[in-house]
């Protein structure tokens, strides 16, 4: 089997590592033999059981796991530290260990397998996973036009130049960067593969839910998400329905998540605000009725973003409450008739949403369009394919073919 090293600064005992990383490694190891390179935090990684967990798990597989450890301050030094040994390690595994190909997940690990595959002759992948320097402009990280954004952008482009393949989350966020980068002819060298779930964990619930809960899954204290509307959206609803509850799952502060959302401490019980073990968060999902998720649509940034949470949420059946301009995300809810797309955040819009919510939950149909929805966009199979013909293509396989953009696979809907 040929060998592939796969580059993420994403810990593989998060979520995250989890659902995005290592759900494609399991199907990908029948083929391959891979070596795993990530970044664990200091809290995930103090957790004994999940970290012989974790290497159980790799080992099951045949993944040969390298963990590092994250850091993040100070706050330049320590990204270019990181890419200096992180670059060492790769180049110890090239040379030693023999690579194939590497698969860098997002920037900086795109640019260390530049600069050891130009050394080394060793092609790489740059999974994108969205549009880093523009998400760091709008979470107010970067400027734009200053030095540090002119680099990150070069880096880009040069890593676009040079990637074997490019791979986009989304379909408009590739039509951006062909528009942005016409002279790298992407089209011949990207594929469009859609954030994936597991779709046999992320399943209906066999009844329906004894409360009336609307969820909220994953971050909502990035720059990215608006919490100010899903502020607004909590208070209209709870007058709503004063039977109406609400539950946000994520790993950010629970206080500073509630002082946003319930500054006069009027809900109470009512909401409740608590992370979940990654391996239960399909049992959430099932106990609820709709889930959340809003981001700083109409921002460049967004139209590179597929968020995981979406893909779980219609595999447990479940519609999404979203806003316009994020990457695929309303296209698809058009599509398949699969939830709400708020127009604003004023009073009157989520009103107007929460009527449209309602009419929805009463369909009938709702639940089997959002699981096929999921099925024929997010399936976790359709992914680890498109990323095996990748593989294929890269190495000169049999059976070596571009993923089908999702464009086309999303217009199979009726």
């Amino acid at each position: 089997m040929a060998k592939t090293l796969f580059l993420t600064r994403n810990g593989l005992l998060e979520p995250l590592g989890q659902s995005q990383v290592f759900a494609y490694l399991r199907g990908l190891s029948r083929d391959y033999e891979i070596s795993l390179v990530t970044y664990e935090k200091d809290e995930d990684w103090s957790d004994a059981t999940r970290r012989a967990e974790a290497f159980a798990q790799c080992e099951r597989h045949g993944i040969r796991w390298l963990p590092q450890r994250f850091v993040a301050r100070p706050k330049l030094i320590a990204p270019a530290s990181s890419m200096l040994r992180m670059a060492l390690l790769v180049w110890r595994e090239v040379k030693v260990h023999g690579t194939a190909v590497i698969h860098a997940r997002s920037y900086i690990p795109a640019a260390v397998a530049m600069v050891v595959g130009r050394m080394t002759g060793v092609p790489f992948i740059f999974d994108m996973r969205a549009l880093w320097p523009e998400e760091r402009i709008t979470a107010g990280s970067l400027k734009r036009g200053s030095p540090l954004h002119r680099v990150t952008v070069a880096a880009e482009r040069a890593c676009i130049r040079r990637a074997a393949r490019v791979v986009s989350l989304t379909q408009v966020a590739l039509d951006h960067l062909e528009k942005a980068y016409p002279e790298e002819k992407l089209v011949q060298r990207t594929v469009v593969i859609p954030t994936c779930a597991d779709l046999d964990r992320f399943v209906p619930a066999e009844h329906s839910p004894e409360r009336r809960v609307i969820g909220c899954l994953g971050t909502v204290l990035s720059g990215w998400f608006k919490i100010d509307w899903l502020a607004k959206f909590v208070a209209v609803a709870a007058r709503w329905d004063p039977e109406m509850q609400f539950e946000v799952t994520t790993r950010d502060r629970p206080d500073l998540v509630r002082a946003v959302l319930d500054p006069d401490g009027d809900l109470g019980e009512r909401l409740q605000i608590a992370p979940s073990d990654p391996a239960r968060v399909q049992d959430v999902l099932q106990g609820q009725l709709a889930s959340v998720m809003f981001y700083a649509g109409g921002e460049i940034s967004e139209l590179g973003r597929s968020p995981t949470r979406m893909a779980e949420i219609l595999g447990c059946g479940l519609p999404v409450v979203a806003n316009e301009g994020v990457g695929d995300v309303a296209e698809i809810i058009r599509r398949y008739n699969v939830g709400v797309l708020v127009v604003d955040a004023s009073e009157a819009a989520m009103a107007e949403a929460l009527e449209e919510l309602e009419a929805l939950m009463s369909d009938s149909e709702l639940a089997s369009r959002c699981r096929r929805a999921a099925e024929e966009v997010f399936s976790l199979e359709s992914g680890t394919e498109a990323y095996r013909r990748l593989y294929a293509g890269i190495l000169g396989e049999e059976g070596a073919i571009l993923a089908e953009p999702v464009e086309e696979r999303t217009a199979k809907a009726p």
